[in-house]
């Protein structure tokens, strides 16, 4: 099926659907990009799977909104509208960094409303996310590339252009994978060139804690299963943060790539898709025919 503007009240986001079966919401990370993040990376799940890969509020093709909307909150709100708006009983929500912490926003605010929420390099709270960055940035080798990703983030609160958004993502990429010459980062690169950016949300975001995530005190009220995927070299959500969520929430389910930083869903591909239809098939939202050998933890 083809993408489509999808009416959640006061705005239209936009979604990708792909694949038959149980509705996953996927939330992409930034702030500022857009579905196409994942790429093809996701694809393996739509045999099991709906996926509705979604641009997040004001953010690529969706419709632009009132900045004043642009919050966690108001995000972690429109998973539950465009659940509502697409008269979906069951369903997944999936999302990875910023789309992560929506993700949880949305496990902490509605729990029991989806009957499944995977977590993927994502945080409990601010203080995490930024702690773990500048330490890592400060040993992140080689020195060229340091220098190149501590830039682009000095460039986030004043870029202006879908270009510039693109091009600052491209310069961050090796931070963000667990050997920073990896190969698979000039394919990423080729891949997000698809995308639409959005710089006036990055800006709003880079200035404001991106977006400034507290839950930590209200994991337990979490009531409904989660799964919390971590690379072991994550230089942006650390394997530590994973923890505080997975422990933090009654019954939670942890997966570490060991030889992933924060791309696990590209560097360790195979094993993230088995992970993910690993959890959905041993809470019965998927059938393990489906899913095949993918219901083998990694």
């Amino acid at each position: 099926m083809p993408g489509s503007l999808v009416d959640i009240g006061d705005t239209k986001l936009y979604v990708d659907r792909r694949g038959d079966g149980l509705p996953v919401i996927v939330l992409h990370g930034g702030p500022g990009l857009d579905h196409h993040m994942f790429g093809d990376a996701l694809d393996p799940l739509s045999e099991s799977c709906r996926l509705l890969l979604v641009d997040q509020r004001a953010q690529g093709r969706s419709e632009r909104s009132d900045p004043a909307t642009w919050t966690l909150a108001q995000m972690a709100a429109d998973v539950s509208a465009l659940a509502r708006a697409l008269e979906l009983e069951r369903y997944a929500v999936l999302g990875h960094s910023f789309g992560a912490m929506v993700a949880l926003q949305h496990a902490v605010s509605f729990s029991g409303q989806p009957a499944a929420t995977i977590v993927s390099s994502g945080v409990a709270s601010e203080r995490q996310l930024l702690s773990h960055v500048h330490a890592e940035l400060e040993r992140f080798e080689p020195l060229d590339l340091r220098e190149t990703v501590r830039r682009s983030w000095e460039r986030e609160q004043s870029a202006q252009t879908p270009e510039e958004v693109l091009e600052l993502l491209r310069d961050q990429l090796p931070f963000h994978f667990a050997d920073p010459r990896d190969p698979r980062i000039d394919d990423m690169r080729e891949g997000l060139a698809a995308g639409v950016y959005s710089p006036d949300v990055l800006r709003h975001f880079a200035a404001h804690g991106y977006g400034g995530i507290d839950v930590e005190a209200e994991l337990p009220a979490v009531r409904h299963p989660v799964l919390v995927l971590a690379g072991r070299r994550d230089r942006t959500c650390s394997v530590e943060a994973a923890e505080t969520i997975a422990g933090g929430i009654p019954g939670a389910e942890l997966v570490v790539f060991e030889r992933s930083a924060h791309m696990a869903f590209a560097e360790e591909q195979p094993a993230y898709v088995r992970s993910v239809a690993a959890f959905l098939g041993h809470h019965g939202l998927i059938f393990a025919e489906d899913a095949g050998s993918s219901v083998n933890r990694p």
